[in-house]
């Protein structure tokens, strides 16, 4: 019998696999990593797979805006990331241009996400970088007065920072972590809220067909190109290697029968909820960038991506039936929080499911089981408009009184204004999320919340609580049959699925 382990909620579940049951790990890390971040990106600025290099398009200009974005994906996160090299040598890329930094502008667009604090700005870049630059670092504020609409954005313009449209060159810098994180979204995260919760219309993460987001992402860059000079840098980032006691995990095999069969991972469980929380967001990670592109922002980002594809996807043998996702302690958003049962959702349905390619991994009509407590703890003020949400949800989810629901609480004044003195997200990020969660939803005919603690809110979420993981798998034992193929998610980092399609037989 093997045995696996699932992080699922602050320490791992062991579970024997059963007969019909698969796991699915992401590849091991690939060995072929950049020693030189800074050499990659300034050789990515100078040789650009589509237009001009960076040097061409800042002569003679004054200004340049350097956008990026918060490193909340991929999860888990590490202290040294790619990127606070990446921004050393774009900004150092643009001195060389002509443009001091004395007149760059770090750009952070957050979008519906907490607003950066002070602590989490300096972590952005480099100590020696914080020390010498002399530019503006702006905290994006997608309910700013000052916004700027694009001209040919269609019928309802689409607003966008001032510091995109009073420049003279724009620069993206970010990791290519899906087609709704990175690249031309971050020019949509850089503008108004309510084109950020339509951006989550998206059945998979990782195909441009049929998204939203990147439609509208694409309108907003090809729009800001008519304005202003455009140029994209796209890191393509390995998959998170941990540290410490889980070293190995989710990739190597021994890694998981280790941790399963380990009396450290019995002892985690008699330690407070608090400690154990504050070891999963504490343990060491390893991130590393495997190549750098340049060029307009949708070119680089789609080359990047499908590099990060290269190193993280997973293939089937078709669909699954039953599709069990263990959901870690932790919020897809920075600053790391115990989430509420909404962002857990989010977490599994909206991110970890969200993540194929070609076809979606679930047959339709199927089951997905997702292992967390579900708790009803709302961080304070960080998760409250959280609370708005489930206010909403108490008359059912029905889409025209959710769309209310989000208007009134786009309106909410107290809530906008913890969202703009940076204690709390913004108050459509809870109805964004669940958004987020529909192409899942709408896929599986029911959905089971294993090792449930809190069955009133998964109950208002229209999930089926259960106590245990066995428990849970028997009940979409029962939804779908007993001989279903059973996929069991390992991670984070979660795999890229790519189910193979069966050719057919001749006769």
């Amino acid at each position: 019998m093997v045995r696996i382990a699932l992080l699922a909620g602050s320490h791992p579940i062991a579970l024997d696999l059963p007969e019909n049951g698969t796991a699915l790990p992401p590849p091991p890390p690939t060995g072929e990593l950049i020693v030189d971040v800074r050499a990659a990106v300034r050789d990515a600025l100078r040789f650009p797979l589509a237009g001009a290099p960076l040097a061409d398009l800042a002569r003679g200009k004054e200004r340049a805006t350097i956008v990026v974005e918060p490193p909340a994906l991929p999860v888990p996160s590490g202290l040294r990331d790619p990127r606070l090299e990446a921004l050393v040598a774009t900004s150092d890329e643009l001195e060389a241009a002509g443009i001091p930094s004395r007149q760059q502008t770090i750009l952070v667009a957050a979008g519906l996400a907490r607003k950066p604090g002070r602590r989490e700005l300096a972590a952005l870049v480099t100590p020696e970088f914080r020390r010498r630059f002399r530019g503006l670092v702006v905290v994006h504020d997608v309910e700013a007065s000052d916004l700027v609409p694009l001209e040919g954005t269609g019928a309802a313009p689409i607003f966008v920072a001032r510091e995109l449209a009073e420049t003279d060159l724009v620069v993206t810098l970010s990791a290519a972590e899906s087609v709704l994180h990175g690249g031309p979204n971050l020019l949509l995260a850089a503008g108004a809220a309510e084109p950020l919760q339509a951006a989550q219309d998206s059945p998979s993460l990782l195909e441009t067909g049929g998204s939203r987001g990147w439609r509208l992402a694409l309108t907003v860059e090809r729009a800001l190109r008519r304005e202003v000079p455009l140029v994209g840098v796209s890191l393509s980032l390995a998959p998170p290697r941990l540290g410490g006691w889980a070293s190995g995990y989710p990739y190597d095999a021994r890694a998981l029968g280790r941790i399963a069969r380990s009396n450290l991972r019995r002892a985690l469980a008699l330690v407070p909820r608090a400690v154990r929380w504050r070891m999963l967001v504490a343990a060491p990670v390893e991130i590393a960038a495997t190549a750098a592109f340049a060029g307009p922002p949708s070119v680089a980002h789609a080359e990047a991506l499908l590099a990060t594809l290269a190193t993280r996807t997973t293939e089937t043998e078709g669909e699954f039936d039953v599709l069990c996702i263990p959901i870690p302690d932790t919020t897809l958003m920075l600053p790391r929080e115990r989430p509420n049962p909404l962002a857990a959702a989010a977490f599994g349905l909206g991110y970890a499911y969200r993540r194929w390619r070609d076809r979606p991994p679930l047959s339709q009509g199927g089951a997905i089981v997702l292992v967390h407590g579900f708790e009803r703890h709302f961080a304070h003020p960080g998760q409250q408009p959280y609370r708005a949400f489930f206010s909403a949800a108490r008359v059912g989810r029905d889409p025209e009184l959710l769309s209310r629901a989000a208007r009134e609480a786009g309106s909410d004044a107290r809530a906008l204004d913890f969202y703009r003195q940076g204690q709390g997200c913004h108050p459509l990020l809870p109805f964004a999320d669940w958004d987020a969660c529909r192409a899942a939803i709408d896929r599986a005919a029911t959905i089971i919340v294993a090792g449930c603690r809190d069955a009133g809110s998964a109950r208002r979420l229209g999930f089926i609580p259960s106590h245990g993981i066995g428990h849970a798998l028997e009940l979409a034992a029962g939804a779908v049959g007993e001989e279903g193929r059973v996929g069991f998610m390992l991670g984070p980092p979660y795999a890229a699925l790519r189910p193979r399609i069966a050719p057919e037989s001749s006769t």
